[in-house]
């Protein structure tokens, strides 16, 4: 019979990998939420005294949206990545491979909450100045640039941990 070293490959190690899927998703979407729900504050308060502006004053929304598409992304890629134990009970998903996958959805996940919160913050702010002076719009969105910009090098990171893996042989 096949043995497997269980100090490198516990029973447990796919629920650092599950739980990496669960923090990309929940996190990104979390800061996702946060900053379609702040930005639409700003929007509709704008919206009252500038109706005419409203659907050009809708980017940090769609910004905000984007960063919940990171975290699916990098959910996706990770729970592909879990390799299911055999019949015996033996699994191949080592420590090291549940390890880097929690931390490509942490990096992943915690970046979209604070890109998210950066974004719902200079949106709601951002459009309300726009609706009262039209010049801001420029400045607005380069600030929503960065701000997405840190979601984007969560990504980026998590996808480079996400390939980390190691495999445990059969003995």
């Amino acid at each position: 019979m096949a043995t497997v070293s269980y100090e490198t490959c516990p029973t447990s190690a796919p629920f650092f990998g599950f739980l990496g899927v669960t923090a990309a998703l929940c996190f990104a979407n979390i800061g996702a939420a946060y900053g379609t729900a702040k930005s639409g504050v700003g929007i509709a308060s704008m919206g009252v005294m500038n109706p005419g502006i409203v659907m050009k004053n809708i980017i940090p929304v769609v910004m905000a949206g984007v960063l919940g598409i990171y975290g699916l992304i990098v959910a996706v890629i990770i729970q592909g990545s879990i390799v299911v134990p055999t019949a015996s009970g033996a699994t191949k998903y080592s420590s090291f491979t549940g390890y880097a996958h929690l931390s490509a959805g942490l990096c992943c996940g915690l970046s979209g909450l604070a890109a998210g919160m950066a974004i719902g913050i200079v949106g709601d702010a951002g459009v309300r100045g726009v609706g009262q002076q039209d010049k801001l719009f420029v400045g607005m969105i380069l600030i929503l640039i960065f701000a997405e910009a840190l979601g984007l090098y969560g990504l980026i990171v998590a996808l480079i941990l996400s390939q980390q893996s190691y495999q445990c042989a059969t003995v």
